[in-house]
């Protein structure tokens, strides 16, 4: 019989749907960007929980913002609004293109309440006919059905039956096939301005703008996933912000809770009225705990200090992975922006990604792959500099025990 005070990874096993493959280890506490687990081992945290953690494990500041609202008021129904939902609201307004915010409570909600946007407005202002959304190849946005179809990435939606119909997908950066597939029946373009799990790849800079200029042009709207790449991340509050360009519609996720699950959708004042009473909801969306720590975590991010910060580690990780590189040669390039970085394997160990990331549990340090070809690092943004070089050492033992098998 297992011990439900202290579970075991074969418990998971057990009572768990197998979704999911997880490490043998089974973390029990964390601080900063140092993790423990049961038997007390540590690890140095480069995952950041895929890019969540954008302050760390048990920031003071964070930890005090959800015991003080603990204290007064957890949850209300969207009959009624709530202090911190709005002042959070206003955060986001005043610093974003947005002047409306929808919230809920993942990335996958968010970008679901976008393309319902996208939608119901191209259906309010054309007609039925103007319906056909644009994504990308290797894109990911989500696990919803809808989500998921928009996605580019067949391998996670295939097998469901049906899928949402109107969906067509091409290659990321090349602006002739978007040309070719954009027309008057167009009602959305979904991209990433830095995809993710397709393997950390940026955008040129002509292609987004291009995108951005036939999407004006065709009266379809441009949603920005941001998800991943939001609230600091690249170094600047949201990518669009460095460029040149403003979505029509915009998903927030991932760090904005820092840990707390909350996800927002951002829009204007020409589009967020298509939504009206009824059209859309969500029973936690919004709620009192999710907004007061959010508040907390956009207060201390969107600051000089900390966005010029992420751009500084961002040249301590390359410095390090590049000195790895020159010993071992198994990246083939340093990619991403900011603490979206990704390294990308040679062809020698094409397909290998996971074996880095079990080898890096194995040394003391916790990383994240995107996709089969690149290994991903998404720390906290405030990451000390001794643990970015003891994290990095203890990469380099994982690198030279992979190659050593």
């Amino acid at each position: 019989m297992t011990n439900v005070n202290h579970p075991t990874r074969a418990l998971f096993d057990d009572v768990m749907v197998p979704t999911y493959n997880p490490a043998a280890m089974i973390p029990v506490r964390g601080e900063g960007s140092r993790v423990w687990d049961q038997e007390e081992r540590e690890y140095i945290d480069f995952a950041g929980g895929i890019a969540v953690s954008a302050l760390g494990h048990c920031h003071p500041a964070l930890v005090g913002a959800l015991t003080e609202q603990a204290n007064k008021l957890w949850h209300l129904s969207n009959v009624m609004t709530n202090e911190p939902a709005l002042c959070l609201a206003k955060q986001i307004v005043e610093n974003t293109f947005a002047d409306k915010v929808f919230f809920a409570n993942s990335g996958g909600e968010a970008n679901e309440a976008c393309l319902k946007l996208a939608r119901r407005y191209a259906f309010d202002t054309f007609g039925e006919h103007k319906n056909k959304i644009i994504a990308f190849k290797q894109g990911f946005h989500g696990r919803t059905f809808f989500t998921v179809t928009v996605g580019g990435q067949p391998a996670y939606s295939d097998g469901f039956g049906p899928k949402p119909g109107a969906i067509t997908h091409i290659p990321y950066n090349d602006i002739e096939a978007f040309k070719a597939a954009i027309d008057d029946d167009t009602c959305a373009v979904m991209i990433e301005p830095l995809q993710g799990e397709g393997g950390i790849v940026s955008p040129d800079l002509e292609f987004i703008q291009q995108v951005r200029k036939l999407c004006s042009q065709h009266h379809a709207l441009l949603i920005f996933d941001e998800v991943q790449t939001g609230m600091g991340r690249t170094g600047t509050l949201y990518a669009y912000q460095q460029l040149g360009v403003t979505p029509d519609i915009l998903s927030t996720a991932k760090s904005l809770g820092g840990g707390f699950p909350i996800a927002a959708m951002l829009t204007t004042d020409e589009y967020a009225p298509h939504l009206k009473p009824g059209t859309h909801g969500s029973t936690y969306g919004g709620n009192p705990l999710a907004c007061a720590v959010a508040s907390k975590v956009f207060e201390l991010i969107n600051t000089p200090q900390v966005l010029d910060g992420v751009k500084v580690r961002e040249q301590w990780f390359r410095d390090g992975l590049n000195a790895i590189n020159e010993k071992y040669h198994v990246f083939s390039e340093i990619r991403g922006k900011g603490l979206l970085l990704g390294a990308a394997l040679t062809s020698e160990y094409e397909g290998r990604a996971r074996e880095f990331l079990t080898a890096g549990i194995e040394c003391g340090v916790m990383v994240l792959v995107a996709g089969a070809n690149v290994i991903r690092l998404a720390p906290s943004l405030i990451i000390p500099r001794e643990d970015v070089e003891e994290g990095l050492r203890r990469f380099e033992q994982a690198v030279a025990k992979v190659l050593a098998k």
